[in-house]
């Protein structure tokens, strides 16, 4: 205060005056931007106002760029047309991407594959095309646990309940969230380590450097790498080596209804694509008696002898598999909008008679580059000889393989499949047998001369 007091008079009047100032300033400042910002808020609202004009007043108020004959006919910008002209533009865009992505040279976006089957159908060897490709983290079947620890919960769990609890572990998974599976192994990984995972070696991302550990003596490993000698699975190695993979590809066959993949579809961290692959349900039940001899002794007794009687509940069980992938084929081939451009259907016979071009298809439609290395593998695995064809084998002489079932299938063994799952045969374009000479007969085709629509 005494140095303000010392201050001359003049040098006070000037200091109030600036101070003036300043706060009219900032006054003049505040009120040019409430204009300035109220004009934008009008040219804001004069565009959103004419956007939401219809079609027509938009042709009415350009009506000097249109022709006679579009201004008698209202508009040519209608809601269908412009609804056409997005539909083209925007499949104009996704067909770049995928030629983008096909380049191996630029890895594209991050993309999520889910091979979607049920057993004996050839998954295994499909999934085979995924894990030779180097950029892809593959894994083999991780819903088994889950399945064995459902299935043994007390009082046990409906369908529904089982695929709810399959498509949130399988989000999680898909999200290499690996750590949900900790959940479901037994027993119960110890530091996140484990060599119980189910078929470990059918995944060469889990088998290879740097998750691939130094082997420890006296550890029992139950699923342990084919080509290498591993230590226990480190899951946290393991988890880390799939984010740094570029796209993430599972199979399963314990997923049957389409429709509950929805959430994982629209789902905003996922870039999901779902490969179903279907099989004739005449050769899917040959395998099955022959990989899985016990659980149809009925089957093969009343197929070969007739003595035992083939219960009702067997062909009902039958027909409730043949309806249920029928059921999602259909819902995807319909293409609703969730899942336009999401879904593929794929049978294995077009894979084992044409199995790299196949192979190409099904890699551009997840918008994949298809490396040498898968297509070597393709080469050298659908050549094998004859006599190198196991139960479990992914080695097949496939243009000889994929009907061979039909030469040892008694012919009323085929017709109950026939019955049972004729619509879904339909579909899929597979012919009935009308009687034993045409099931055997080898120039006879069981696939339809006209292939489906959906058959690329």
């Amino acid at each position: 205060m005494e140095i303000r007091r010392a201050l001359p008079q003049d040098i006070r009047e000037l200091l109030h005056c600036l101070k003036m100032k300043s706060k009219y300033a900032v006054l003049l400042v505040f009120v040019i931007s409430l204009v300035i910002i109220e004009k934008e808020n009008n040219f804001i609202s004069r565009v959103s106002d004419r956007l939401k004009q219809s079609p027509q007043a938009l042709a009415e108020a350009n009506s000097t760029e249109l022709s006679p004959a579009a201004a008698k006919n209202g508009s040519l910008a209608s809601l269908q047309e412009l609804d056409a002209a997005f539909s083209q533009l925007r499949s104009h865009l996704y067909n770049i991407t995928l030629q983008l992505a096909g380049d191996p040279g630029d890895p594209g976006p991050r993309r999520h594959v889910l091979l979607m089957a049920t057993t004996r159908t050839g998954s295994s060897f499909v999934g085979e095309f995924f894990n030779q490709q180097g950029s892809i983290f593959y894994l083999f079947e991780p819903l088994w646990h889950v399945e064995k620890t459902v299935n043994f919960l007390p009082g046990g769990a409906s369908a529904v309940g089982s695929a709810l609890v399959y498509r949130d572990v399988l989000k999680q998974l898909l999200l290499c969230d690996l750590y949900i599976l900790e959940n479901f192994i037994s027993p119960v990984p110890e530091g996140h380590l484990t060599p119980f995972l189910f078929r470990r070696g059918s995944s060469h991302s889990l088998c290879e450097e740097p998750v691939c550990t130094p082997s420890t003596k006296k550890v029992f490993e139950k699923y342990y790498c084919k080509n290498r000698r591993c230590g226990p699975l480190n899951i946290t190695l393991a988890a880390e080596a799939c984010r740094r993979k570029q796209h993430v590809a599972l199979k399963t066959v314990r997923i049957r209804q389409l429709e509950f993949l929805q959430p994982l579809v629209e789902d905003p961290r996922l870039d999901l694509r779902i490969i179903q692959l279907v099989r004739d349900p005449r050769a899917v039940l040959a395998s099955r008696m022959v990989a899985f001899s016990g659980k149809y002794e009925t089957w093969k007794k009343w197929a070969s002898e007739g003595e035992a009687p083939l219960h009702e509940e067997e062909v009902q069980r039958l027909r409730g598999n043949c309806e249920s992938i029928r059921v999602s084929a259909e819902l995807g081939l319909r293409q609703p909008r969730w899942l336009r451009g999401r879904y593929m259907l794929v049978r294995y016979e077009d894979v084992a008679r044409a199995p790299l071009q196949k192979a190409r298809e099904m890699f551009r439609f997840a918008g994949l580059p298809l490396t040498r290395q898968v297509e070597e593998w393709i080469g050298k695995n659908t050549q094998a000889p004859p006599d190198g064809n196991g139960v479990y084998s992914t080695c097949k002489n496939s243009s000889e393989q994929f009907d061979k079932w039909r030469f040892g299938m008694p012919f009323k063994l085929a017709q109950v499949v026939q019955d049972a799952c004729g619509p879904a045969m339909q579909l899929f374009g597979y012919k009935l047998a009308s009687s034993p000479a045409a099931l055997a007969n080898r120039s006879f085709s069981l696939l339809e001369e006209a292939q489906p629509a959906w058959v690329t």
